[in-house]
C-alpha cells in the first residue's frame, strides 16, 4: 500500500532523504512528486531510524525540499515479462529504445530473483558451442555454467562478445540476452548492427545502458537482464545465454553511489559489500532439475591497466567457474580473437566434453595442445636469451609449433564460426610438427588414428 510524504529532507546529487517515515523497506520503489507536478522513480537503499535514503532513477535538480512529495510504493522494482521480449531493443529501465510499443506482459517478476535451492540445482555438464577453437577447444563452455572473459582497456572484447552471441548454439530453443552497461554511442550501435546483420537479434534480447545515461540503470540493468533470462529459462524452457559487458563500469557506479552515501570504503574504494553483490549477479546461472531451460552467463570485464589482481576480476574469479583471458601481446601481435590460452581456465571444461558430447579425443588433444604451447613460450623465451642456433631439434619443433598455434588454432576470422570437429581436426594437425614420442598426453589409438588420417 502507497504512503505519502510531504517535503524532503536532504538532497545530495542523485540521493534523496526522506525524514519522519515509517515501515519502509530495503529496495522499495519510491516516487518523488515535485512542484511543477513531474514524477520521479527511485529506490530505497537504507532505511532506518525513520529516515530513508532513496536513489533517484534520474537526475534531482527542480526539486525542491518542502515543495517535493515523496509516495513510497510498498513493492520493489519489477519486470514486465514476454516471450514478445525476443527481437527487441531496451534501456537500463526496461524502456524501449526500437521505437515499438512496450510488450504485452504476460507477467510481472521482481527484479532481484528468487535465491535458487542447492539442492534444486542440476549439475553443468552439457556442451555449448561458441565457434572459438581457443574457447570450445580449450576452455570449453558448459550449459549453466557462468565464465568470464578478462580482458583490458582497447581490446576487442566487444568483438569476441558479439561473435559469441551470434554463433552459439545448444540444443533445442536458444536464446541470448545481451546486457551492456555504460557503453559509448558506437559500442551501442555496433552491437546492434551486428546481431540485426546476421538475424540474430530475432532470438536475442538487448538491454544497453549507455555512458550518459543515469549511473542508477548500470546497477539495475544485470538484474533485469537476467530476470528476463530466468523467465526464459525456467517458464518458457528455453537455454538462453546472458552476455553482461562492461562489469568494470557496473562496479564502478555501486563505488559511486557508496561514496555518496559515504559508507567507509574498502578495497581501492570500492564498497566493502563488492563480492555479495557479484555474487547475487553470478549465481543466477544455473539449470533447475525438472526444468527444461538453463541459463549461462559470460560477464565481460576490463581489468583496470590489466591488473588481474584487481578487486573485480580478483572476486570475479572467486565467484565464477574459471576465466578466459585477452592477451594484449597477441592483440598486438594482430592475432584475433586475442584470447591467452596458457591462464585461461574452465573448471568444468572435462564434464561438458568426450564420446556423446564433443569427441573421444577432446580431453586428451585439449591436455597436449595446452602443454605443448606452454614448452613452446619457454623455448621461445630461451630462444630470445640465447639464440635459435642454441636450440635442439625438439626444441625448434616446440617453437615451430607455437608459431603454428597462434597462427592457425588460435587466429579466425570474426565471421568464421568453426564447428567443434573442425577445431579438434586443426589441433591435430599442427601437432604433426612435434616428434610423436612428444605426444605424451594423447592416448596410441588416437595417434594412430588421427594423424594417420590426416596423412593419408
Amino acid at each position: 500500500m502507497a504512503v505519502k510524504y510531504k517535503g524532503l529532507k536532504e538532497i545530495v546529487g542523485s540521493l534523496v532523504l526522506v525524514d519522519g517515515v515509517k515501515k519502509v523497506s530495503y529496495e522499495e520503489l519510491v516516487k518523488v512528486k515535485a512542484a511543477d507536478g513531474t514524477e520521479r522513480m527511485g529506490r530505497v537503499l537504507e532505511a532506518a531510524e525513520g529516515k530513508a535514503l532513496v536513489q533517484m532513477f534520474t537526475e534531482t535538480r527542480g526539486m525542491e525540499l518542502e515543495e517535493a512529495e515523496a509516495v513510497f510504493l510498498g513493492e520493489t522494482m519489477k519486470l514486465d515479462v514476454s516471450i514478445d521480449m525476443l527481437g527487441r531493443i531496451f534501456d537500463g529501465s526496461a524502456t524501449p529504445l526500437d521505437g515499438h510499443p512496450k510488450p504485452i506482459a504476460d507477467k510481472s517478476l521482481d527484479v532481484n530473483g528468487n535465491p535458487m535451492n542447492p539442492f534444486a540445482r542440476e549439475f553443468p555438464d552439457d556442451f555449448v558451442q561458441t565457434g572459438i577453437s581457443a574457447i570450445d577447444g580449450l576452455n570449453t563452455l558448459v550449459r549453466g555454467q557462468k565464465l568470464p572473459i578478462f580482458s583490458g582497456a582497447g581490446l576487442p572484447h566487444s568483438k569476441i562478445a558479439t561473435q559469441i552471441a551470434r554463433q552459439a548454439k545448444m540444443e533445442g530453443d536458444f536464446s541470448v540476452v545481451f546486457g551492456a552497461m555504460g557503453i559509448t554511442f558506437e559500442e551501442s550501435r555496433f552491437f546492434i548492427n551486428e546481431l540485426e546483420k546476421t538475424g540474430a537479434l530475432d532470438r536475442s534480447i538487448l538491454f544497453l545502458n549507455t555512458a550518459d545515461d543515469p549511473v542508477i540503470e548500470r546497477v539495475t540493468l544485470p538484474r533485469i537482464a537476467l530476470t528476463a533470462a530466468e523467465y526464459l529459462a525456467f517458464e518458457q524452457g528455453h537455454d538462453v545465454l546472458v552476455i553482461l559487458t562492461d562489469m568494470t563500469n557496473y562496479c564502478e557506479a555501486l563505488r559511486e553511489i557508496s561514496a555518496a552515501r559515504k559508507e567507509v570504503p574498502g578495497r581501492r574504494g570500492y564498497p566493502g559489500y563488492l563480492y555479495t553483490d557479484l555474487a547475487s549477479i553470478y549465481e543466477r546461472a544455473g539449470m533447475i532439475k525438472d526444468k527444461a531451460g538453463s541459463i549461462t552467463q559470460i560477464p565481460i570485464l576490463t581489468m583496470p591497466e590489466d591488473d588481474k589482481t584487481h578487486p573485480i576480476p580478483d572476486l570475479t574469479g572467486y565467484i565464477t567457474e574459471g576465466q578466459i583471458m585477452v592477451s594484449r601481446n597477441l592483440h598486438q601481435a594482430g592475432i584475433y580473437p586475442p584470447i591467452d590460452v596458457l591462464p585461461s581456465l574452465s573448471r568444468l571444461r572435462d564434464k561438458g566434453i568426450g564420446e556423446g558430447k564433443t569427441r573421444e579425443d577432446h580431453s586428451g588433444l585439449a591436455n597436449q595442445l595446452f602443454a605443448s604451447y606452454a614448452r613452446g613460450q619457454e623455448v621461445k623465451e630461451l630462444a630470445t636469451i640465447l639464440g635459435e642456433s642454441a636450440l635442439s631439434e625438439t626444441d625448434r619443433a616446440y617453437l615451430k609449433f607455437s608459431d603454428l598455434f597462434e597462427k592457425r588454432f588460435l587466429s579466425q576470422e570474426e565471421t568464421e564460426n568453426r564447428e567443434i570437429e573442425e577445431t579438434l581436426n586443426i589441433g591435430w594437425e599442427i601437432l604433426k610438427v612435434l616428434p610423436k614420442s612428444e605426444l605424451k598426453r594423447v592416448k596410441d589409438h588416437q595417434i594412430k588414428k588421427y594423424l594417420n588420417e590426416e596423412e593419408n
